[in-house]
Protein backbone atom coordinates (compact mmCIF):
# COMPACT_ATOMS: atom_id res chain seq x y z
CA UNK A 1 0.00 0.00 0.00
CA UNK A 2 1.27 3.22 -1.32
CA UNK A 3 0.18 7.08 -0.85
CA UNK A 4 1.63 8.90 -3.86
CA UNK A 5 1.29 13.00 -4.68
CA UNK A 6 0.20 13.31 -8.04
CA UNK A 7 0.17 16.14 -10.06
CA UNK A 8 -1.40 17.63 -12.80
CA UNK A 9 -2.18 20.77 -15.49
CA UNK A 10 -5.78 21.75 -16.27
CA UNK A 11 -6.53 22.35 -20.17
CA UNK A 12 -6.68 25.92 -18.59
CA UNK A 13 -3.45 25.63 -17.55
CA UNK A 14 -3.73 25.67 -13.63
CA UNK A 15 -1.53 23.19 -11.67
CA UNK A 16 -3.45 20.85 -9.82
CA UNK A 17 -2.20 18.34 -7.27
CA UNK A 18 -3.92 15.66 -4.65
CA UNK A 19 -2.69 12.80 -2.72
CA UNK A 20 -3.51 9.31 -3.95
CA UNK A 21 -3.88 5.39 -1.93
CA UNK A 22 -2.79 2.74 -4.08
CA UNK A 23 -3.66 -0.79 -3.10
CA UNK A 24 -4.46 -4.04 -3.46
CA UNK A 25 -8.28 -5.11 -1.90
CA UNK A 26 -8.65 -8.31 -0.29
CA UNK A 27 -10.03 -10.02 -3.96
CA UNK A 28 -6.33 -9.04 -5.52
CA UNK A 29 -8.18 -6.43 -7.05
CA UNK A 30 -6.23 -2.93 -7.49
CA UNK A 31 -7.96 0.21 -5.78
CA UNK A 32 -6.84 4.13 -6.19
CA UNK A 33 -8.66 6.42 -3.67
CA UNK A 34 -7.61 10.61 -3.96
CA UNK A 35 -8.01 12.75 -1.31
CA UNK A 36 -6.63 16.19 -1.13
CA UNK A 37 -4.44 16.48 1.55
CA UNK A 38 -1.74 14.17 2.80
CA UNK A 39 -2.89 13.48 6.60
CA UNK A 40 -6.62 12.25 5.02
CA UNK A 41 -4.56 9.96 2.92
CA UNK A 42 -2.43 8.68 5.37
CA UNK A 43 -5.38 7.99 7.40
CA UNK A 44 -7.16 6.17 4.68
CA UNK A 45 -4.10 4.18 4.15
CA UNK A 46 -3.63 3.11 7.68
CA UNK A 47 -6.99 1.92 8.63
CA UNK A 48 -7.17 0.14 4.83
CA UNK A 49 -3.83 -1.99 5.61
CA UNK A 50 -5.26 -2.75 9.01
CA UNK A 51 -8.42 -4.05 7.19
CA UNK A 52 -6.91 -5.76 3.82
CA UNK A 53 -4.94 -7.45 6.41
CA UNK A 54 -8.09 -8.44 8.45
CA UNK A 55 -9.72 -9.62 4.73
CA UNK A 56 -12.81 -7.12 6.18
CA UNK A 57 -11.84 -3.90 3.72
CA UNK A 58 -15.06 -2.92 1.69
CA UNK A 59 -14.09 0.06 -0.85
CA UNK A 60 -16.52 2.52 -1.76
CA UNK A 61 -16.88 1.06 -5.81
CA UNK A 62 -17.69 -2.30 -3.63
CA UNK A 63 -20.10 -0.90 -1.27
CA UNK A 64 -23.97 0.09 -1.25
CA UNK A 65 -25.77 2.66 -0.06
CA UNK A 66 -27.59 2.61 3.43
CA UNK A 67 -30.88 2.60 1.28
CA UNK A 68 -29.88 -0.63 -0.55
CA UNK A 69 -28.65 -2.08 2.20
CA UNK A 70 -31.82 -1.38 4.66
CA UNK A 71 -33.86 -3.56 1.42
CA UNK A 72 -31.43 -6.49 2.06
CA UNK A 73 -32.20 -6.08 5.84
CA UNK A 74 -36.32 -6.18 5.39
CA UNK A 75 -36.16 -8.91 2.80
CA UNK A 76 -33.77 -10.65 5.32
CA UNK A 77 -36.68 -10.47 7.74
CA UNK A 78 -39.08 -11.40 5.76
CA UNK A 79 -37.48 -14.57 5.11
CA UNK A 80 -36.63 -15.42 8.46
CA UNK A 81 -40.35 -15.04 8.85
CA UNK A 82 -40.80 -12.49 11.27
CA UNK A 83 -44.25 -11.21 12.53
CA UNK A 84 -45.78 -8.54 10.55
CA UNK A 85 -45.64 -5.65 13.10
CA UNK A 86 -42.23 -6.71 13.90
CA UNK A 87 -41.63 -5.85 9.77
CA UNK A 88 -43.90 -2.56 10.11
CA UNK A 89 -41.92 -1.58 12.55
CA UNK A 90 -38.81 -2.03 10.42
CA UNK A 91 -40.31 -0.45 7.26
CA UNK A 92 -41.34 2.62 9.65
CA UNK A 93 -37.85 3.31 10.77
CA UNK A 94 -36.27 2.50 7.22
CA UNK A 95 -38.76 5.04 5.63
CA UNK A 96 -39.92 7.77 7.85
CA UNK A 97 -36.41 7.84 9.32
CA UNK A 98 -32.96 6.20 7.98
CA UNK A 99 -33.94 6.56 4.35
CA UNK A 100 -34.87 10.46 4.25
CA UNK A 101 -31.62 11.33 5.87
CA UNK A 102 -28.38 8.72 4.99
CA UNK A 103 -30.44 6.50 2.70
CA UNK A 104 -28.11 7.79 -0.19
CA UNK A 105 -24.97 7.14 1.74
CA UNK A 106 -22.37 4.51 1.39
CA UNK A 107 -21.60 1.98 3.73
CA UNK A 108 -17.88 2.57 3.70
CA UNK A 109 -18.14 6.31 3.96
CA UNK A 110 -21.22 5.63 7.44
CA UNK A 111 -17.76 6.46 9.92
CA UNK A 112 -18.48 6.50 13.51
CA UNK A 113 -18.59 10.64 13.14
CA UNK A 114 -21.37 10.28 10.51
CA UNK A 115 -23.21 8.00 12.86
CA UNK A 116 -23.20 10.16 15.79
CA UNK A 117 -24.38 13.16 13.00
CA UNK A 118 -27.12 10.75 12.40
CA UNK A 119 -28.19 10.48 16.08
CA UNK A 120 -27.82 13.78 16.39
CA UNK A 121 -30.15 15.11 13.60
CA UNK A 122 -32.81 12.64 14.80
CA UNK A 123 -32.67 14.39 17.99
CA UNK A 124 -32.60 17.92 16.69
CA UNK A 125 -35.72 16.91 14.33
CA UNK A 126 -38.39 16.24 17.42
CA UNK A 127 -38.13 12.48 17.82
CA UNK A 128 -38.14 11.38 21.09
CA UNK A 129 -35.09 9.77 23.05
CA UNK A 130 -36.93 6.34 22.63
CA UNK A 131 -37.56 6.51 19.11
CA UNK A 132 -33.96 8.04 18.62
CA UNK A 133 -33.02 4.57 20.80
CA UNK A 134 -35.26 2.70 18.14
CA UNK A 135 -33.70 4.13 14.89
CA UNK A 136 -30.36 3.85 16.02
CA UNK A 137 -30.94 0.13 16.73
CA UNK A 138 -32.41 -0.73 13.63
CA UNK A 139 -29.17 0.98 11.70
CA UNK A 140 -26.61 -1.08 13.85
CA UNK A 141 -28.73 -4.51 12.61
CA UNK A 142 -28.87 -3.41 8.85
CA UNK A 143 -24.71 -2.55 9.54
CA UNK A 144 -24.41 -5.81 10.58
CA UNK A 145 -26.02 -7.61 7.90
CA UNK A 146 -23.84 -5.58 5.53
CA UNK A 147 -21.12 -6.76 7.26
CA UNK A 148 -22.07 -10.58 6.71
CA UNK A 149 -22.85 -9.88 2.44
CA UNK A 150 -19.68 -8.06 2.24
CA UNK A 151 -20.90 -4.68 1.97
CA UNK A 152 -19.42 -2.95 4.83
CA UNK A 153 -16.13 -3.53 6.81
CA UNK A 154 -17.54 -2.05 10.05
CA UNK A 155 -20.90 -1.62 11.88
CA UNK A 156 -20.18 2.63 13.18
CA UNK A 157 -23.53 2.25 15.42
CA UNK A 158 -21.94 -0.87 17.86
CA UNK A 159 -18.27 1.59 17.96
CA UNK A 160 -19.71 4.60 19.08
CA UNK A 161 -19.24 5.92 22.34
CA UNK A 162 -22.40 6.29 23.04
CA UNK A 163 -23.45 3.35 24.11
CA UNK A 164 -23.18 5.39 27.18
CA UNK A 165 -25.91 8.02 25.65
CA UNK A 166 -27.84 5.21 24.59
CA UNK A 167 -27.96 4.47 28.61
CA UNK A 168 -28.49 8.77 29.43
CA UNK A 169 -31.36 8.77 26.88
CA UNK A 170 -32.65 5.88 28.36
CA UNK A 171 -32.39 7.16 32.13
CA UNK A 172 -33.92 10.27 30.73
CA UNK A 173 -37.11 8.83 29.74
CA UNK A 174 -37.23 7.35 33.05
CA UNK A 175 -37.01 10.18 34.87
CA UNK A 176 -39.18 11.78 32.44
CA UNK A 177 -42.41 8.98 32.45
CA UNK A 178 -41.56 8.59 36.54
CA UNK A 179 -42.31 5.21 38.30
CA UNK A 180 -45.50 3.56 38.35
CA UNK A 181 -47.80 5.27 40.91
CA UNK A 182 -50.59 3.77 42.56
CA UNK A 183 -54.22 5.79 41.66
CA UNK A 184 -52.32 7.26 38.60
CA UNK A 185 -51.07 4.50 36.45
CA UNK A 186 -52.27 1.81 38.55
CA UNK A 187 -55.91 1.40 39.81
CA UNK A 188 -56.08 1.33 43.61
CA UNK A 189 -57.70 -1.24 45.22
CA UNK A 190 -61.04 0.47 46.05
CA UNK A 191 -61.15 1.27 42.06
CA UNK A 192 -60.32 -2.58 40.85
CA UNK A 193 -63.42 -3.65 43.03
CA UNK A 194 -65.63 -1.24 42.08
CA UNK A 195 -64.62 -1.81 38.17
CA UNK A 196 -65.10 -5.50 39.12
CA UNK A 197 -68.54 -5.55 40.86
CA UNK A 198 -70.11 -2.88 37.37
CA UNK A 199 -68.70 -5.78 35.04
CA UNK A 200 -71.34 -7.60 33.21
CA UNK A 201 -72.59 -8.34 29.68
CA UNK A 202 -69.95 -10.03 26.97
CA UNK A 203 -67.36 -7.97 28.19
CA UNK A 204 -67.53 -9.43 31.54
CA UNK A 205 -65.23 -12.50 31.16
CA UNK A 206 -62.30 -10.65 28.94
CA UNK A 207 -62.37 -8.35 31.38
CA UNK A 208 -62.47 -10.18 34.68
CA UNK A 209 -59.73 -12.53 33.55
CA UNK A 210 -57.39 -9.09 32.28
CA UNK A 211 -57.80 -8.07 36.13
CA UNK A 212 -57.04 -11.56 37.85
CA UNK A 213 -53.95 -12.91 34.96
CA UNK A 214 -52.49 -9.98 33.94
CA UNK A 215 -52.36 -11.24 30.86
CA UNK A 216 -51.61 -8.68 27.47
CA UNK A 217 -54.04 -7.67 25.37
CA UNK A 218 -52.41 -9.53 22.74
CA UNK A 219 -52.44 -12.97 24.83
CA UNK A 220 -56.48 -12.96 25.84
CA UNK A 221 -56.88 -12.03 22.06
CA UNK A 222 -55.42 -14.80 20.80
CA UNK A 223 -56.23 -17.31 23.84
CA UNK A 224 -58.04 -20.71 22.94
CA UNK A 225 -60.17 -22.62 24.88
CA UNK A 226 -57.90 -25.38 24.25
CA UNK A 227 -55.04 -23.49 26.60
CA UNK A 228 -58.06 -23.08 29.22
CA UNK A 229 -58.12 -26.02 32.41
CA UNK A 230 -61.36 -25.06 34.18
CA UNK A 231 -60.98 -28.05 36.57
CA UNK A 232 -57.61 -26.87 37.15
CA UNK A 233 -58.75 -23.35 37.41
CA UNK A 234 -55.26 -21.92 35.27
CA UNK A 235 -54.76 -20.65 32.04
CA UNK A 236 -52.00 -22.13 29.68
CA UNK A 237 -50.59 -18.76 27.63
CA UNK A 238 -48.83 -20.44 24.15
CA UNK A 239 -50.40 -17.84 21.87
CA UNK A 240 -50.94 -13.99 21.12
CA UNK A 241 -52.76 -12.15 18.13
CA UNK A 242 -50.96 -9.54 16.92
CA UNK A 243 -52.37 -6.03 15.82
CA UNK A 244 -52.94 -7.50 12.59
CA UNK A 245 -54.94 -10.03 14.48
CA UNK A 246 -52.44 -12.89 12.77
CA UNK A 247 -52.27 -15.68 15.72
CA UNK A 248 -48.48 -16.36 16.64
CA UNK A 249 -46.30 -17.66 19.66
CA UNK A 250 -45.44 -15.19 22.81
CA UNK A 251 -42.68 -13.09 21.91
CA UNK A 252 -40.28 -14.63 24.51
CA UNK A 253 -40.23 -17.85 26.09
CA UNK A 254 -40.83 -16.25 29.11
CA UNK A 255 -44.21 -15.12 27.31
CA UNK A 256 -45.63 -19.06 27.72
CA UNK A 257 -46.50 -19.68 31.21
CA UNK A 258 -49.38 -20.98 33.30
CA UNK A 259 -51.66 -19.04 34.97
CA UNK A 260 -53.71 -19.77 38.19
CA UNK A 261 -57.17 -18.45 38.23
CA UNK A 262 -59.44 -17.57 41.06
CA UNK A 263 -62.89 -19.47 41.43
CA UNK A 264 -64.68 -16.21 40.17
CA UNK A 265 -62.98 -15.98 36.83
CA UNK A 266 -63.19 -19.73 36.19
CA UNK A 267 -67.40 -19.48 37.03
CA UNK A 268 -67.22 -16.50 34.77
CA UNK A 269 -65.60 -18.29 31.91
CA UNK A 270 -67.62 -21.70 32.42
CA UNK A 271 -70.56 -19.72 31.84
CA UNK A 272 -69.60 -17.57 29.11
CA UNK A 273 -68.49 -20.81 27.37
CA UNK A 274 -72.34 -21.54 27.13
CA UNK A 275 -72.89 -18.47 25.04
CA UNK A 276 -69.23 -17.72 23.35
CA UNK A 277 -69.67 -16.93 19.53
CA UNK A 278 -68.63 -20.17 17.64
CA UNK A 279 -66.48 -19.73 14.58
CA UNK A 280 -68.93 -20.29 11.82
CA UNK A 281 -66.86 -23.04 8.74
CA UNK A 282 -68.10 -24.44 5.57
CA UNK A 283 -67.22 -27.92 4.24
CA UNK A 284 -68.76 -28.62 0.71
CA UNK A 285 -71.91 -26.25 1.55
CA UNK A 286 -72.24 -27.44 5.15
CA UNK A 287 -71.85 -25.19 7.88
CA UNK A 288 -69.93 -26.60 10.91
CA UNK A 289 -69.48 -24.79 13.89
CA UNK A 290 -66.20 -24.69 15.37
CA UNK A 291 -65.33 -23.66 19.45
CA UNK A 292 -62.01 -21.85 19.25
CA UNK A 293 -61.17 -18.35 20.88
CA UNK A 294 -62.34 -17.88 24.43
CA UNK A 295 -62.19 -13.77 23.57
CA UNK A 296 -63.65 -13.77 20.05
CA UNK A 297 -65.47 -10.99 18.15
CA UNK A 298 -69.62 -11.19 17.25
CA UNK A 299 -68.04 -13.89 14.40
CA UNK A 300 -65.39 -15.80 16.20
CA UNK A 301 -63.05 -14.81 14.78
CA UNK A 302 -60.19 -12.46 16.99
CA UNK A 303 -61.67 -9.43 18.70
CA UNK A 304 -60.55 -6.04 18.07
CA UNK A 305 -58.26 -3.94 20.52
CA UNK A 306 -59.95 -1.06 19.96
CA UNK A 307 -63.14 -2.78 20.61
CA UNK A 308 -62.26 -4.22 23.80
CA UNK A 309 -61.25 -0.67 25.28
CA UNK A 310 -63.67 1.74 23.36
CA UNK A 311 -67.03 -0.95 23.76
CA UNK A 312 -65.52 -2.48 27.04
CA UNK A 313 -63.03 -1.42 28.92
CA UNK A 314 -63.79 2.66 28.81
CA UNK A 315 -67.33 2.56 29.20
CA UNK A 316 -66.97 -0.52 32.55
CA UNK A 317 -64.57 2.11 33.71
CA UNK A 318 -67.18 4.94 33.64
CA UNK A 319 -70.01 2.95 35.15
CA UNK A 320 -67.44 1.89 37.94
CA UNK A 321 -67.43 5.77 38.78
CA UNK A 322 -63.27 4.73 37.74
CA UNK A 323 -63.67 8.45 35.67
CA UNK A 324 -62.14 12.24 35.13
CA UNK A 325 -65.17 15.02 34.47
CA UNK A 326 -63.87 16.40 31.20
CA UNK A 327 -65.31 19.68 31.71
CA UNK A 328 -67.42 19.33 29.12
CA UNK A 329 -71.50 18.91 28.80
CA UNK A 330 -73.55 16.81 26.83
CA UNK A 331 -76.83 17.90 25.21
CA UNK A 332 -78.54 17.24 28.35
CA UNK A 333 -76.48 19.64 30.13
CA UNK A 334 -74.45 16.28 32.40
CA UNK A 335 -70.96 16.60 32.65
CA UNK A 336 -69.05 14.18 30.25
CA UNK A 337 -66.69 11.72 31.79
CA UNK A 338 -64.01 9.69 30.82
CA UNK A 339 -62.42 6.60 31.93
CA UNK A 340 -59.36 7.18 34.29
CA UNK A 341 -57.34 4.51 33.07
CA UNK A 342 -57.18 4.47 29.21
CA UNK A 343 -55.68 1.08 28.50
CA UNK A 344 -55.62 -2.61 28.59
CA UNK A 345 -52.08 -2.12 30.41
CA UNK A 346 -53.50 -0.43 33.83
CA UNK A 347 -55.34 -4.25 34.81
CA UNK A 348 -51.91 -5.81 34.01
CA UNK A 349 -50.22 -3.40 36.49
CA UNK A 350 -52.86 -3.65 38.81
CA UNK A 351 -52.58 -7.20 39.04
CA UNK A 352 -48.96 -7.21 39.22
CA UNK A 353 -49.42 -4.82 42.29
CA UNK A 354 -51.88 -6.99 43.84
CA UNK A 355 -49.53 -10.33 43.69
CA UNK A 356 -46.86 -8.21 45.53
CA UNK A 357 -48.99 -6.48 48.24
CA UNK A 358 -51.45 -9.97 48.72
CA UNK A 359 -50.64 -9.93 52.42
CA UNK A 360 -53.91 -6.90 52.35
CA UNK A 361 -55.96 -9.79 51.32
CA UNK A 362 -55.12 -12.10 53.76
CA UNK A 363 -52.08 -14.32 51.70
CA UNK A 364 -48.63 -13.79 51.20
CA UNK A 365 -47.32 -11.59 49.03
CA UNK A 366 -45.32 -13.17 46.23
CA UNK A 367 -41.46 -13.32 45.68
CA UNK A 368 -39.92 -11.06 43.08
CA UNK A 369 -39.17 -14.45 40.68
CA UNK A 370 -42.87 -15.56 40.85
CA UNK A 371 -44.46 -12.11 39.46
CA UNK A 372 -41.93 -12.13 37.15
CA UNK A 373 -43.26 -15.66 35.83
CA UNK A 374 -46.82 -14.46 36.25
CA UNK A 375 -46.73 -12.12 34.11
CA UNK A 376 -44.04 -13.32 31.60
CA UNK A 377 -41.25 -10.72 31.76
CA UNK A 378 -38.04 -12.30 29.60
CA UNK A 379 -35.95 -10.94 33.17
CA UNK A 380 -36.20 -10.62 36.74
CA UNK A 381 -34.78 -7.40 35.90
CA UNK A 382 -37.72 -6.44 34.30
CA UNK A 383 -40.20 -6.87 36.93
CA UNK A 384 -37.89 -5.11 39.50
CA UNK A 385 -37.59 -2.24 37.26
CA UNK A 386 -41.05 -2.09 36.75
CA UNK A 387 -42.40 -2.76 39.99
CA UNK A 388 -39.58 -2.58 42.49
CA UNK A 389 -40.82 0.18 43.97
CA UNK A 390 -44.03 -1.38 44.99
CA UNK A 391 -42.56 -4.54 46.75
CA UNK A 392 -43.11 -4.27 50.49
CA UNK A 393 -40.46 -2.67 52.87
CA UNK A 394 -39.68 -2.58 56.69
CA UNK A 395 -39.15 0.56 58.63
CA UNK A 396 -36.22 2.04 57.15
CA UNK A 397 -35.64 4.41 60.01
CA UNK A 398 -36.13 1.73 62.88
CA UNK A 399 -33.68 -0.74 60.99
CA UNK A 400 -31.03 2.34 60.78
CA UNK A 401 -31.14 3.03 64.37
CA UNK A 402 -30.55 -0.74 65.38
CA UNK A 403 -28.29 -0.81 62.81
CA UNK A 404 -26.67 1.86 64.72
CA UNK A 405 -27.49 0.99 67.85
CA UNK A 406 -25.02 -2.30 67.10
CA UNK A 407 -22.54 -1.01 65.35
CA UNK A 408 -21.73 2.09 68.64
CA UNK A 409 -22.33 -0.99 71.09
Amino acid sequence: MSVRKRTWTTPKGVEKSAWVVDYVDTKGKRRQKTFAKKKEADQYAATASVEVREGVHVADSASVTVDKAAEFWMKDGERQGLERSTLDQRRQHVDLHIKPLIGSTLLSRLTVPAARAFQDELRETGRSPAMVRKVMTSLSSIMSDAMERGLASRNPVREMKAKRSSGREKAQEKRQKGKLKIGVDIPTREEAKAFVAALNGRWRPVLLTAVFTGMRASELRGLRWEAVNLVKRQIHVIERADRFNDMGRPKSAAGERFIPIPPLVANALKEWKLACPKLKIEEKGEKRYVLDLVFPNGKGKVESLANIINRGLWPMMIKAGVAVDTGEVDKEGKPVLKAKYTGMHALRHFYASWCINRKEDGGLGLPPKVVQERLGHSTIAMTLDTYGHLFPRGDDAAEMEAAEASFMA
